[in-house]
């Protein structure tokens, strides 16, 4: 295995974007050159496994930054080197407050992050993801840091995430095409993320940068084992479990897993779905896949676990399970991925957007067709009567491996230290 996959990525994946990177002006070497915390991560509070990853990447790299986050994002290994400056300007961000609370905390953090813009000493400007109201971050603040004469990075993860979850405006497109007009550079995640912004968005192509996907390994990986998961579940060492997880919405398709599964299961009594995962919002798209379980016939298969699943328990469910499954109908990238490929954990999932690019059929998982039950069916049992099955305890080591490499922090903060060394220069 090792050898295919060594043969799959080329030994490197991003050589072109580096080169692109050094062309911009990116100074030699190590990325020192922007020591002095000129260097500003807007983490817009949230996502912690990419925030804390691109921390990591930055510190191994020397740069000295100041880190804007939250509750939910700060982590005892910033405050523990003199390079990272820790503003933790968003502070409580519980999902239970009222209104009132919400609009007040939200309304104080943008006041803070104002003041802080108008005094910091940080040149770039790297935004992670928007805030809040994101119409008025794509617009009044993009000017607002631009006329403080900062330079500023954008990292889109999506694209156009209004196109993906079917209710796309042309004040949606119209906000995007300004951030991206003003921002000075954009990191994607993907070769046709790229190719939209270019083509939809008119993004100079000389600006955008595609970099890894980076390796999510702030989730805990204690010594549980597959069998110890198991039994937490309530799973036999004979089950073949399926797994779904994350926030379950519209693109994620698991409408088309759960009528894959009903198929199966009837074929063969071993088949056990896990979905854990917290619904975006109650009633509507989770309640038509509610409806589907109770009319499949095998809901007693079906272990449901429908709330947001802390850090400290997401092993269990990667342990736990023998693939992962991803049937979504629109997306370009997906963390829960490489959260499963950090666990080990194969991959089905559907071909859209560039999900088959980092899977290596028979070696780290399946592809299917998108929004087709059928396939999916027929892919699943592909998948367990395969040597990749097989021989998972073995292979999940070989597939940890594989993507510590492919998508390490490492190659993601090499590329974007030379990116804000050219925008300094």
């Amino acid at each position: 295995m090792k050898r295919a996959i060594k043969d799959e990525i080329g030994g490197e994946r991003f050589p072109a974007e580096e080169r692109g990177a050094e062309a911009l002006g990116a100074l030699p070497g190590r990325a020192k050159s922007v020591n002095g915390s000129t260097v500003a991560i807007l983490t817009g509070g949230g996502d912690k496994p990419y925030a804390l990853g691109l921390a990591s990447a930055l510190m191994e790299r020397g740069v000295r930054f100041d880190f804007i986050g939250s509750d939910e994002v700060d982590d005892p290994k910033l405050h523990d080197t003199a390079q990272v400056a820790v503003l933790n300007l968003r502070g409580d961000q519980r999902p239970n407050a009222s209104i009132w609370e919400k609009m007040v905390r939200v309304l104080k953090y943008y006041g803070r992050l104002f003041r802080y813009a108008r005094t910091a000493k940080p040149s770039v400007f790297h935004i992670l993801w928007n805030n809040k109201f994101a119409l008025f971050d794509r617009t009044v603040l993009m000017l607002y840091y631009r006329l403080l004469g900062k330079k500023i990075v954008f990292t889109a993860h999506n694209v156009n995430a209004g196109k993906r979850d079917g209710n796309d405006t042309i004040i949606n497109r119209l906000t995007l095409k300004a951030q991206y007009r003003l921002a000075d550079h954009i990191f994607v995640h993907t070769a046709k993320m790229k190719d939209e912004l270019v083509q939809e968005f008119n993004a100079h192509a000389d600006k955008v940068t595609v970099i890894p996907y980076g390796i999510n390994n702030t989730v805990p990986d204690t010594g549980l084992t597959p069998a110890r998961a198991r039994e937490r579940l309530g799973l036999a060492a004979s089950d073949k479990v399926i797994l779904f997880f994350g926030n379950i919405t519209r693109y994620k398709g698991l409408e088309y897993l759960v009528a894959a599964f009903a198929t199966i299961a009837k074929e063969c009594a071993s088949y056990r779905l896990i979905i854990a995962g917290k619904p975006r919002r109650r009633g509507g798209y989770w309640t038509r896949v509610e409806d589907a379980i109770l009319r499949s016939g095998v809901r007693n298969r079906i272990i449901q676990r429908i709330e947001y699943v802390p850090d400290e328990e997401t092993e269990v469910y990667f342990k736990a399970a023998d693939v992962l499954a991803l049937p979504y109908t629109h997306v370009f990238q997906s963390g829960v991925l490489f959260l499963g490929y950090n666990f080990g954990l194969p991959v089905i999932a559907a071909d859209v957007g560039s999900l088959r690019e980092e899977i290596i059929e028979g070696e780290t998982g399946f592809v299917f067709k998108a929004a087709h039950e059928d396939d999916l069916a027929k892919v699943i049992r592909l998948y367990f009567s395969s040597r990749l099955y097989a021989n998972l305890d073995r292979r999940r080591e070989e597939i940890r491996n594989f993507a510590s490499d492919r998508n390490s922090w490492s190659k993601v903060g090499a590329i974007i230290t030379r990116v804000y060394s050219s925008l300094l220069t």
